[in-house]
């Protein structure tokens, strides 16, 4: 049995206040509109978070710390298409307040995730668990900024 794991790290800038970046991950009505259609949260420690993200790649992972709004720890849980293992698979975001250039508000976030054997049978998971991140997080950075959370008035 191979004791080596994968780990990745990912950041994005967003140029919005750290609330409407906590709000969006957060809140399920929101989350649906961003990450993917069937996506949800119960934000709380020892709550859960659950997102499908394709036929092939799904999470459900239970809250481990939260701190709002800086920091959620996802503990994944096993899901179909995940390789069987007694590895502790981590997700953990990072929301940072920030200045831009023009001093405006942005939030930097960053997903550090870590414990995926590196076992030949765990690449494809890995490649494609690391590539839905990154496709959701940019996502999010657009519908954030075109201000797509906003309310709208009828």
């Amino acid at each position: 049995m191979s004791s080596a794991y994968r780990s990745f790290a990912h950041r994005v800038d967003i140029d919005a206040p750290v609330e409407r970046v906590w709000r969006a991950f957060t809140d399920s009505r929101v989350l649906v509109r961003w990450m993917a259609p069937e996506a949800s949260i119960t934000p709380r420690e020892k709550g859960r978070m659950r997102v499908v993200f394709s036929a092939d790649v799904e999470l459900d992972a239970h809250i481990d710390v939260l701190v709002t709004p800086q920091r959620i720890r996802l503990i994944l849980l096993p899901t179909p298409g995940m390789p069987s293992s007694d590895a502790v698979i981590v997700e953990d975001f990072l929301f940072e307040r920030a200045k831009s250039a023009n001093a405006k508000p942005v939030t930097v976030v960053r997903l550090l995730s870590s414990g995926v054997p590196a076992a030949p049978v765990w690449v494809t998971y890995y490649l494609n668990k690391r590539r839905h991140w990154e496709l959701a997080l940019a996502r999010l950075k657009v519908f954030l900024e075109k201000g797509l959370d906003q309310e709208r008035a009828n």
